[in-house]
């Protein structure tokens, strides 16, 4: 018997190959998939955030192009503004208009409706993982997005299109602060008159009602609104005699200056 006869070798599969150890620095191969799917890190990343900074310096230049507007210090006694949320929220604002989501239902459109709806949309990436990029191979997704793009561009459409914008800028507009003597003659006047009923006990505006603090009018033009009424405010308001109304119609037109 020769030495080494029928001597066996065998390889161990335990035991990894020199170039398999560094496999790890190595990505991933993506060519089962072409043109559908990428490395996170940093192809997919380096999109995002490319995509992320245009999006952030347009807003900025849009605010420094369009300052946000500033209104009057809100006052609680003020029952008559109509307080509006901005551009972003005017979809939810709108759902809590409807009678299923209003007054003892509140709940359900503050809270049931929006909830399902962002928690569908965090759980979108969980339940359709398939590989996929086309929207049309992604039916419920694709369908589910549109859907909810078309419900949130109605609603705040409608918001929009609704909301009183002439009067919710007299109601914010800023005024100067003025001090009201409330023991002259034309206060008493406005008084016995129901002005401070409505405009305010400072003329500041209320329950409805502007301001008539810097109003931009002449003496004859709110004499005659006075009389004749304007918007909201009916005619034959004022019960005065033409005397008091001169002096209450240049004492108005005059504060603030």
């Amino acid at each position: 018997m020769h030495r080494g006869k029928g001597m066996k070798f065998v390889g161990d599969s335990r035991v990894l190959a020199p170039e398999a150890r560094t496999s790890k620095n190595i990505p991933k191969d993506y060519s089962e998939y072409p043109g559908k799917t990428e490395a996170f890190w940093p192809n997919f990343l380096l999109k995002e955030w490319l995509v992320g900074a245009v999006f952030l310096v347009g807003f900025l230049c849009l605010t420094v192009a369009h300052p946000s507007p500033l209104e009057r210090i809100a006052d609680p006694s003020d029952t008559g503004y109509v307080p509006m949320p901005d551009w972003y929220f005017l979809f939810l604002y709108q759902l809590l208009k409807y009678e299923f989501a209003a007054g003892p239902y509140t709940v359900i459109g503050a809270m049931v409706i929006p909830g399902l709806a962002f928690g569908a949309l965090l759980l979108a990436p969980f339940i359709d993982r398939g590989p996929e990029r086309r929207p049309s191979k992604r039916p419920l997704a694709t369908g589910f997005m549109l859907l909810a793009l078309a419900a949130i561009t109605f609603l705040t459409w409608q918001s929009a299109s609704t909301h009183d914008w002439e009067a919710a800028k007299e109601y914010g507009k800023i005024v100067a602060d003025v001090e009201i003597d409330k023991t002259s003659e034309e206060y008493k006047i406005a008084s016995d008159n129901t002005c401070i009923t409505c405009h305010g006990d400072s003329f500041q505006g209320g329950a409805g009602a502007p301001t008539l603090i810097e109003t931009g009018l002449t003496a004859e033009e709110i004499a005659t609104i006075a009389k004749e009424g304007k918007g909201a405010m009916p005619a034959g308001v004022f019960k005065g005699d033409d005397d008091q109304l001169k002096k209450l119609s240049e004492y108005i037109a005059n504060l603030g200056k």
